[in-house]
């Protein structure tokens, strides 16, 4: 006798596993780039944008996608964004000069914009008691990441960059039509259809401002770490590359887990007690690591772990807060606080080179991180104290 699967759990479960091969797709470049360096003979600087660019047009994206998704539907949307971002992860084996796999890379981008999309399309399916819950769980396709750092280099050596890239986009075309074949429409859709001037009036909410900076610092954050920790690790305590690079895995991996976590115990006790104690934490953590002195490096490695695992349960918090205070418009503000979030992920590892660069510290990196972390705690300790008492943050 076949198990019945609820119409909630069928969408998060495809929501989740389409969304981890986007993630995936998303951060090809950080592997198969290496090649791609070679080939081209690229500067650090063209190498970086290079890398960069998915995550840029990915974080850009996710307003418009987030929009589209409250006019036409999640399944839709979601369906695609796959295809096209598979075209384009296909086509860029065909690329030969800078300038052209620059432009593929805008295409591949298109895969973590995704996020915004599966936001808004799982949202719907659950009543608020159980979002926050279901939304930590689709944010564990993060994973998609670490994915890619431990199988794409497989594939690279087996076939080549472009032979893996050819997988990929495979893989991924194949997603998108299981998902359309086996997704169900959207449950509901924001009420009536709006002009563009109304789907973007959200944005002038001072909220969607505030979530979005706590997004760049436990989402933008957490992705520059995990970029930037492998290098720390070699400049401070002359870690081999492998060993680097198989901590800053590591440090990935248990991240995206935990959010899911984090949305449970959003469900149940709040996102707003969920994010002081992400801010808590993450500013004693940030401060301990901005100190001069420093830390041996297992210390480091286990400060560096809880404050990845509390950034985890922040990130998952952020978006409880969002089909609460904006049930039409899940589409749209979530798309904003993403990008807001990829785009922290993209700008803070060239902040933290420059601070490294002008200071000759590296443990500059942790002090921006904690007036970052400062600023959002205090800014939304201002804004409880100005709310009543049953109105969440």
């Amino acid at each position: 006798m076949a198990l019945a699967v609820s119409p909630s759990s069928r969408a998060l479960a495809l929501s989740t596993f389409a969304f981890t091969i986007c993630f995936a797709v998303w951060t090809i470049f950080a592997i198969i780039g290496l090649q791609i360096r070679e080939l081209l003979q690229l500067s650090d600087t063209q190498f970086g944008l290079l890398v960069g660019m998915p995550v840029l047009t990915g974080s850009l994206i996710r307003v418009v996608l987030g929009i589209w998704t409250d006019r036409l539907g999640g399944r839709t949307v979601f369906t695609l964004t796959m295809l096209a971002a598979a075209v384009a992860t296909f086509l860029l084996t065909y690329a030969t000069t800078y300038t052209q796999f620059l432009v593929a890379a805008l295409g591949v981008g298109l895969a973590g914009g995704t996020f915004a999309v599966g936001v808004a399309y799982v949202s719907r399916f659950f009543p608020a008691e159980r979002q926050g819950t279901a939304l930590g769980i689709f944010g564990v396709g993060n994973v998609g990441a670490a994915i890619t750092k431990f199988g794409a280099p497989f594939l690279m050596i087996a076939f080549g960059w472009q032979g893996a890239a050819q997988i990929y986009a495979a893989v991924l075309a194949i997603t998108a039509i299981l998902f359309w074949l086996l997704s169900e429409d959207d449950p509901v859709r924001a009420a009536a259809p709006r002009s563009l001037k109304a789907e973007f009036a959200v944005m002038a909410d001072i909220r969607v401002l505030r979530f979005a900076l706590y997004y760049f610092f436990v989402f933008g954050g957490f992705v520059a770490l995990a970029l930037w920790l492998p290098r720390y690790l070699i400049g401070v305590y002359q870690f081999d590359v492998a060993t680097a690079g198989m901590i800053g895995a590591a440090y990935s991996l248990p991240g995206s887990v935990f959010r899911a976590w984090g949305g449970s115990l959003s469900d149940k006790y709040g996102a707003r007690a969920v994010l002081y104690w992400t801010f808590g934490v993450s500013a004693v953590a940030t401060l301990l690591l901005a100190l001069p002195f420093g830390f041996g490096p297992e210390a480091f490695i286990a400060i560096v772990f809880v404050l990845g695992l509390f950034m985890a349960l922040g990130k998952a918090a952020v978006y409880k807060h969002i089909p609460v205070y904006y049930p039409q418009n899940v589409g749209a503000v979530g798309g904003m606080v993403g990008m807001v979030g990829g785009l922290g992920g993209f700008f803070l590892p060239l902040l933290f080179g420059w601070l490294r660069d002008v200071t000759g510290d590296w443990s500059s990196c942790f002090a921006a991180l904690f007036a970052i972390v400062i600023v959002s705690l205090f800014w939304m300790q201002s804004a409880i104290r100005r709310l009543p008492d049953a109105q969440p943050a």
